[in-house]
């Protein structure tokens, strides 16, 4: 057990100063959560619509952007066919470290950066007005692990499945624009009609927006919280396992 968390700690250390030579892309994934923050949330607040917390826009919206950040995680593929076409994925994989080792180290590199990014999301909205639970907020970056983890894992699966950066890029657009918008996030699906909403309850997010305001607002006893922890949950662990089983067939 000890060499596993070893080979982890190796190959998420490794890939964060891979990062770390590079941190302008942690702004350049913040850019589109800041300019709905900042254009949009206003916007909600000027309108009287059913579903939306008058005059505190940002409780509710807020939490619906860090969402939105970790669905943009199915994006993070790309940066692991760089590794597979320049050959080091194939070297990794003649070592004799454990291949879920391997894999959940890069992983928990690209979740540490999402969830950095989150904090400075929420730093963002204090100043506009944010006003949160912060307990709860601690409890939202645990479920926020668990969906970076999901999205992260299934990206890493398709992209050394498919081995293509820009069918990578379609495929990801085509998967998370619907889901973005059938989770709540932009709009409230109290305006929807009801074939929408119905359609909406089998998104996984859809759940997950509704335990993030939750808990931004401290609902802990909230049932949306359980349900969102136990779903992402499972689907977290099936899509680790997915991309363990791509990594192990690897071919460049």
């Amino acid at each position: 057990m000890f060499g596993f968390w070893r080979e982890t700690r190796l190959m998420m250390v490794r890939n964060l100063t891979r990062w770390a030579r590079n941190p302008a892309w942690l702004m350049v994934g913040l850019f589109q959560p800041i300019l709905y923050l900042l254009l949009f949330a206003p916007l909600l607040d000027s309108l009287h619509m059913p579903g939306v917390d008058q005059g505190n826009t940002l409780k509710s919206f807020t939490p619906g952007l860090l969402v939105m950040l970790a669905m943009n995680a199915g994006f993070a593929g790309m940066n692991i066919l760089d590794d597979l076409h320049d050959g080091v994925i194939e070297r990794l994989r003649v070592t004799p470290a454990s291949r879920l080792a391997l894999i959940l180290g890069i992983v928990l590199c690209e979740v540490l950066i999402a969830l950095l990014s989150s904090l400075l999301l929420i730093l963002a909205a204090v100043p506009m007005g944010f006003r949160a639970d912060w307990p709860g907020i601690a409890l939202l970056f645990g479920l926020l692990v668990l969906v970076h983890t999901m999205m992260v894992s299934a990206s890493y699966a398709v992209a050394l499945a498919i081995k293509d950066s820009n069918a990578l890029a379609a495929m990801a657009s085509a998967i998370t624009i619907p889901l973005l918008l059938l989770s709540g996030v932009l709009l409230p699906l109290t305006l929807a009609p009801a074939s929408i909403r119905t359609i909406a309850h089998a998104n996984p997010f859809f759940y997950v927006v509704d335990a993030a305001r939750a808990l931004a607002s401290g609902e802990f006893g909230n049932p949306d919280v359980l349900r969102a922890f136990v779903i992402v949950g499972a689907l977290a662990v099936l899509a680790l396992l997915w991309a363990t089983r791509r990594f192990r067939q690897a071919v460049a």
